[in-house]
């Protein structure tokens, strides 16, 4: 008798993986993410990341303030802080009063402070000097990387480089699409995540895959080598079709 086919996960991706040349490493990319055509949509409608959706606050993944990798992230961030103004920073002032916009939580972590409901960084709806992250708006202001003035993880979100090291100190590092369950028990309390797949069909509106939008990202969150793999892989694989994100097939699904 014919086997009957059990039916596709929910969330299956497509992966590849590339031993680094030059260390001791291997790379894992998701390359169902990374060929989707998904964008930030943010001050397009994004409906943020409260247990309701509020695209008419305009936080995007702001809410709950930003937690730094290290101190040199920190320093980094407060270097450019003190280069904004208060037409550039909404809350300049009450983060003077403060102490400053970033401290050390009670848990030990290195956090961005919250006010009003949101990151202390983020401009809100009504500023002069438009909302949004004003980290990320001097940047575009002076012509220069977002990267260079926002904390990694708001440059980096929503693509996750998670490393391994196994006992001989090889080192596997997956490049992957940012999860619910990486924000840690509060995910799954999202009214909407802009990669989950379900409810986020919205964001998957780009003109170019994620691969080359995020390059530069892709490139600080590996190497240009790994990068360089990636893309000469992707570019020789011509009519390939790649898996649909999960996100696209579940709204195509709602829809029939």
């Amino acid at each position: 008798m014919p086997r009957r086919s059990s039916p596709a996960p929910e969330d299956l991706h497509e992966w590849v993986s590339f031993e680094d040349p030059e260390e001791d490493r291997t790379w894992v990319f998701d390359l169902t993410f990374l060929t989707s055509n998904w964008t930030c949509i943010y001050g397009r409608g994004c409906p943020g990341v409260l247990s309701e959706v509020a695209p008419e606050l305009e936080q995007g993944c702001c809410s709950y303030g930003a937690h730094f990798t290290d101190k040199a992230d920190r320093a980094r961030v407060e270097a450019k802080a003190e280069l904004l103004d208060k037409d550039e920073w909404q809350y300049a002032k009450k983060a003077k009063k403060r102490g400053g916009p970033i401290f050390v939580n009670k848990d030990g972590e290195i956090v961005s402070r919250v006010i009003e409901g949101a990151c202390i960084f983020l401009n809100r709806p009504g500023f002069e000097g438009g909302a949004g992250c004003a980290l990320h708006s001097a940047a575009l202001r002076r012509g220069e990387s977002f990267m260079d003035w926002k904390p990694e993880v708001c440059w980096q979100v929503p693509i996750r480089c998670a490393e391994e090291s196994d006992t001989y100190g090889h080192v596997t590092s997956t490049v992957r699409e940012w999860k619910r369950r990486d924000w840690g028990p509060g995910g799954q309390e999202f009214a909407w995540w802009c990669t989950s797949e379900s409810h986020a069909a919205d964001a998957f509106v780009g003109d170019r895959p994620v691969w080359q939008s995020c390059r530069d990202e892709l490139i600080a969150m590996t190497s240009k080598t790994a990068y360089a793999m990636l893309e000469e892989y992707l570019r020789d694989r011509a009519g390939w079709v790649p898996l649909p994100h999960p996100a696209l097939k579940k709204d195509r699904q709602q829809s029939t």
